[in-house]
């Protein structure tokens, strides 16, 4: 056996051994390749390898299809149908490294600003689908919903246990922060889900206002620092600084209507 077949051998048994492992069938990790090669079967074992690879394939999809469906994400808004010609080409490229992961592992949050209609959700729902064909588990959700949810727990005693729920998340997309009712139980389980997540899992903010207007969400002074400080300890800042896609789009429907408003009136007063 030439040394290249040997290494090509050892490198199916070793995929073969992962795979088994990866499938938490460990007593077949350990037993398989070495009672086929003791049998002499050395030549099925690029057929076994084939054959786990189809299984890790599937299992792959099948956990890709339960983590979009826990994910509750709108379904359209990913990073092909992002309009990045919008937006400023440094704002698309820390999307794009966004949408990669790295920050989920490191417990990193990211917070985007901007008017209303300037494509904050899109992006964090990008980010979002992204990280779900990677694997990883996300979850998305209106702010004032979330919070208005957390509060029935509260209500009932049971607070700790929805936070550990949120707590399988490695990203919680909250969208619209500024539309918090800002009530006092209100702030204070939005504030407790931060201080729960804080140095642990990562947090995705869209608000339309800046730090400066967050007195609004949290009221107390004391309340509001320590919330932005707990986000931006660890963060990465979005700023959505162009036009509203919707005034936009708005302003250009209405422009040929305006034309042929003109055009009437000039052929009226002829």
């Amino acid at each position: 056996m030439s040394a290249s077949t040997i290494t090509d051998l050892n490198a199916i048994i070793d995929g073969i051994t992962k795979l088994l492992s990866d499938f938490k069938l460990q007593t077949a990790a350990s037993e398989l390749v070495p009672r086929l090669q003791a049998a002499g079967h050395d030549p099925v074992l690029p057929l076994v390898l084939e054959v786990l690879e189809l299984e890790a394939g599937d299992r792959r999809e099948r956990r890709t299809d339960r983590l979009r469906r826990a994910s509750r994400l709108p379904p359209g808004k990913t990073l092909a149908t992002l309009d990045d010609k919008q937006l400023p080409r440094p704002l698309v490229q820390q999307v794009r490294e966004l949408a990669r992961g790295a920050f989920v592992e490191r417990a990193i949050n990211v917070l985007a600003f901007g008017l209303p209609g300037v494509g904050k959700t899109h992006a964090a729902c990008a980010i979002g689908h992204a990280l779900v064909e990677a694997g990883h588990s996300v979850l998305f959700a209106p702010a004032y919903q979330l919070v208005q949810d957390l509060l029935v727990a509260k209500r009932a005693l049971d607070l700790p246990r929805a936070l550990k729920k949120l707590d399988v998340y490695e990203l919680l997309i909250l969208d619209d922060i500024g539309y918090v009712q800002q009530s006092t139980d209100e702030v204070e389980v939005l504030f407790t889900l931060l201080a729960e997540r804080y140095e642990r899992r990562s947090v995705l903010i869209t608000s339309n206002l800046v730090f400066s207007q967050w007195g609004r969400i949290f009221k107390d002074p004391m309340t509001t620092a320590a919330a932005i400080d707990r986000l931006v300890h660890h963060s990465v800042i979005l700023e959505f600084a162009v036009p509203s896609y919707r005034s936009e789009a708005a302003r250009k429907k209405a422009a040929p209507r305006s034309k042929e408003a003109s055009a009437g009136e000039e052929t009226h007063q002829r």
